[in-house]
C-alpha cells in the first residue's frame, strides 16, 4: 500500500518537531509548514492526502485556509486549535474539516482520527468501486467528473466542498435508496463528529443552492419523514 502523505501546517515548532516524529515513526511521509502561505505553496507542489491544520496562524484564518483547502484542492483536514468552543468545532466542520482536536491532545488520539479518516475514505472509494464510469450525468445538464472530483453545470465548474462532493456521489451511487440524516452522518462524517444532523441538512441546502436551477427541480429530494435521496435520473 502506498505511503500516506500528510502536510501539518502549525506555528509552534514544539507540536511540529512531536507530531512530525510520531507520525513519520507511524510509517507517514510529514511535510510542515509554519504559516498559511507556506501550506499553500506546499500543498500545491506536494498534493499531500490529508491536511493537520492549526485554527490559530500568524497570517491567516485557519477558518478562510480550511474553505480554501476543501474547495479548491479537495483535501482532508484535521484542525488542530487551543480553541474548545462548540460552536468553532462545528464551523470548521461545516467549512470543510473533517475532524477536530483540541490542545492539549494525546499523540495516539491524533493517530487514531488520521487512521480513521483514511479508512472511512477507503471505505468510500470501495462502496462506489462497481461504478465503471469515469463521467456521471444527471439529467440534462449537470456532470459528475470522477477522475477529477469536478461537479459541471451546462459547461460551468460547481465549486463542491470535498464533503458536498462526496455527499452528492454518495446518493449519486446508491441512486435507488433513501437514508436517513443519521446514516449519512455516520457514513460519510463518521460516528464520532461532535455536530448533529443539522450537519446534513446544512450540506444538502448548499449543493441545492450552487447547483439546482431553480425550475423546480432538485438534485437532492426531501423524503418527508425519512431523510434524502437522489433527485435527478443518472446518464452514463
Amino acid at each position: 500500500m502506498r505511503q500516506k502523505h500528510i502536510l501539518m501546517i502549525e506555528d509552534e515548532e514544539s507540536i511540529r518537531d512531536i507530531l512530525g516524529y510520531s507520525l513519520r515513526k507511524e510509517g507517514f511521509i510529514v511535510d510542515e509548514a509554519a504559516s498559511g502561505l507556506e501550506g499553500l505553496r506546499q500543498m500545491e507542489l506536494q498534493r499531500p492526502d490529508l491536511v493537520l491544520l492549526d485554527l490559530m496562524l500568524p497570517d491567516m484564518s485557519g477558518f478562510d485556509l480550511c474553505r480554501k483547502l476543501s474547495v479548491s484542492l479537495k483535501v482532508p483536514v484535521i484542525m488542530i486549535t487551543a480553541k474548545a468552543d462548540m460552536v468553532d468545532k462545528v464551523l470548521g466542520m461545516e467549512l470543510g474539516a473533517d475532524d477536530y482536536i483540541t490542545k492539549p491532545f494525546d499523540i495516539r488520539e491524533v493517530i487514531a482520527r488520521i487512521r480513521a479518516i483514511f479508512r472511512r475514505i477507503e471505505l468510500i472509494s470501495e462502496s462506489l468501486g462497481n461504478e465503471i464510469y469515469s463521467i456521471i450525468r444527471l439529467g440534462r445538464r449537470i456532470e459528475i467528473r470522477k477522475d477529477e472530483c469536478e461537479v459541471w453545470s451546462n459547461g460551468e465548474k460547481i465549486n463542491l466542498t470535498i464533503k458536498e462532493y462526496d455527499l452528492l456521489l454518495f446518493l449519486v451511487t446508491n441512486n435507488r435508496k433513501v437514508f436517513t440524516r443519521s446514516e449519512l452522518l455516520d457514513k460519510l462524517w463518521g460516528f464520532d463528529f461532535p455536530g448533529d444532523t443539522r450537519t446534513v441538512d446544512i450540506h444538502v441546502q448548499r449543493i441545492r443552492k450552487k447547483v439546482d436551477s431553480g425550475d423546480g427541480n432538485s438534485i437532492i429530494e426531501t423524503v418527508f419523514g425519512v431523510g434524502y435521496k437522489l433527485g435527478m435520473q443518472v446518464r452514463t
